[in-house]
């Protein structure tokens, strides 16, 4: 019986398929095998002792510690796509938010008071302070080409704007689901050149806290438009507000208000709703409780953040999973204390990522309780698990 610790409510279509004859799920459990979570924040959180995964319903997992996981052998989930039509849908809004002044139109005519002719007269005499622009023929620049960020450009094509995508790592397979259409920039300077609309889809890392700041901004065309539905950090606000007031910016579109942007007469801020869809948070769950499951009852690890990618058939009714650091020949070790127990080894499969070294290990017979005992206390040994 595995113990689950929800930290947040996670959909019931997914939590259903961590059946009750093997899952006890709990929101107050003390000692959980594994916790499932959205965007509550563990980094003031003990680590539980039994921990043994972390799944994020959602893509981003700046309110994990990754680091402190992997240092315990932890994998920690998430699910990438799923939400990304939801996502890129709510982009599509922003770009016609700014560029047909809706959020004033709507302001506007909320104040209206009076008949209904002199609410008519005041909209005809009114509405031209609301006149924008057209979205068709415009340039789009999208910054991060993953799952949501090649939705958005495919998106913006087929409304015939003209698009550039820049990502330095974007996958074979990823270029495959882009339009033909879809320019792709070798450099993000040269993405940026002449863009009058801007949208990032990256993670917060340090790479990219500040991404958009006040030098790249100078890159964009004279009233563009800079979308942010990733994280809070990628764009310098105070960069963007500066940019708004001297006039070379016409809006900035966020989904993270915050004191600099929240009333400030260029900013639309939503709150935080990119993923906040049912058929988005359907799909997390699902797709977080499924991985979290595979891992506990067969040790395959599947879109981890932290973990190599490590789904390997069954050979044996008895298989040992192990995480270590790369940095030691723990693996090595393993095998070699195994042999010395005399423990028969059928198949065994490994694979790195960074600083972890994940081992797969299908034995013809159960290891006794002893030998996994000081499988653990090799040196470099992050995690030794036995299933059945």
């Amino acid at each position: 019986m595995f113990t689950i610790l929800t930290l947040n409510p996670i959909a019931k279509v997914g939590l259903v398929r961590l059946p009750a004859d093997r899952y006890r799920i709990s929101g107050d459990a003390a000692d959980p095998d594994a916790v499932l979570l959205r965007s509550a924040d563990m980094h003031t959180r003990e680590i539980a002792a039994a921990l043994k995964a972390v799944g994020r319903a959602g893509a981003g997992v700046n309110n994990i510690p990754v680091a402190k996981m992997t240092e315990r052998g932890i994998p920690v989930f998430n699910a990438p796509g799923a939400n990304a039509n939801a996502v890129k849908e709510l982009v599509l809004a922003g770009l016609l938010l700014a560029c047909r002044h809706i959020c004033e139109g709507w302001e506007f005519a909320r104040q209206l008071t009076g008949t209904d002719e002199a609410m008519s007269q005041a909209v005809e005499s009114g509405k031209k302070a609301f006149a924008g622009g057209e979205i068709a023929g415009k340039t789009l620049v999208v910054v991060g080409l993953g799952a949501i960020g090649r939705l958005v450009a495919n998106a913006g094509s087929a409304l015939g704007m003209s698009v550039t995508g820049f990502d330095p790592a974007l996958t074979v397979e990823g270029a495959s689901q882009l339009s033909a259409s879809v320019k792709r920039a070798p450099t993000l300077d040269a993405a940026l050149a002449g863009a009058q609309y801007l949208t990032v889809h990256v993670p917060l890392v340090d790479a990219t806290r500040h991404l958009v700041n006040s030098e790249r901004l100078r890159h964009l065309a004279p009233g563009a438009v800079v979308l942010n539905f990733a994280r809070e950090g990628i764009v310098d606000e105070r960069a963007v507000v500066e940019a708004i007031d001297a006039g070379r910016l016409a809006a900035y579109v966020s989904d993270f208000p915050t004191g600099l942007t929240s009333r400030h007469k260029g900013c639309i801020t939503l709150p935080h709703l990119g993923a906040s869809t049912a058929e988005a948070e359907d799909n997390c769950a699902i797709m977080v409780a499924d991985q979290v499951r595979d891992f506990l009852e067969q040790g395959h690890v599947r879109n981890a953040v932290n973990f190599p990618e490590m789904i390997v058939p069954r050979t044996t009714p008895y298989r040992l999973v192990c995480a270590s650091a790369a940095s030691v020949e723990a693996a090595g070790r393993v095998s070699d204390a195994l042999a010395r127990a005399g423990a028969a080894i059928q198949e065994t499969a490994s694979r790195s990522r960074g600083d972890v070294v994940y081992t797969v290990i299908d034995l013809t017979t159960a290891p006794a309780a002893a030998v996994v005992d000081e499988l653990r206390r090799i040196a470099g040994v992050r995690m030794v698990r036995g299933i059945e």
